[in-house]
């Protein structure tokens, strides 16, 4: 089966982060890698105040997804507004990514949210809860919800045991 292209390329706006984000972002996800690097030149100083030489765009894939790190200035700022998820079938899928991104200064959160040491916001998911709330047995639904709206990292053996209603 071919893989497709996706039509949408994320851009991601940083000061001047783009580089040690894609790095970090290619150090933490399988099938990942820096694609190409673009750098400042002496034109446009006087709109991007940028010294020539210096980082203005990394293109990187995460997992066969593109994205662009754009290091624009300081006058945007990532939020929750945005996130990015990242299914998980395993605990130490939850633990890795969750370690990972969490070190250095990022951000724990509630509900399997949390912030790099960037700012960009990341869901961290068992692909379980999914299908643990879409059941049809309602009471086990809420009993799951109750357990991870507890939860920053979600521990995929306490939400079967809230599921099973133990």
């Amino acid at each position: 089966m071919a893989l497709t292209k996706s039509k949408f390329v994320p851009c991601l706006w940083f000061d001047t982060e783009a580089e040690a984000a894609a790095n970090l972002y290619v150090s933490v996800f399988k099938n990942a890698r820096i694609l190409s690097t673009t750098r400042y030149g002496k034109e446009g100083f006087e709109i991007h105040g940028r010294a020539a030489g210096t980082v203005m765009t990394v293109e990187f894939e995460l997992d066969g997804q593109k994205f662009v790190g754009l290091n624009g200035g300081p006058q945007f700022k990532f939020s929750e507004a945005i996130s990015f998820q990242i299914p998980c079938e395993t605990q130490e899928e939850v633990d890795h990514y969750w370690s990972k991104l969490t070190a250095d200064g990022g951000q724990e959160g509630p509900c399997g949210w949390l912030k790099d040491k960037f700012g960009l916001s990341w869901q961290v998911v068992p692909t379980a809860l999914s299908e643990m709330l879409k059941g049809s047995d309602a009471a086990a639904a809420q009993r799951v919800t109750k357990a991870f709206l507890q939860m920053k990292k979600f521990d995929i053996a306490a939400l079967k045991k809230a599921h099973a209603g133990v």
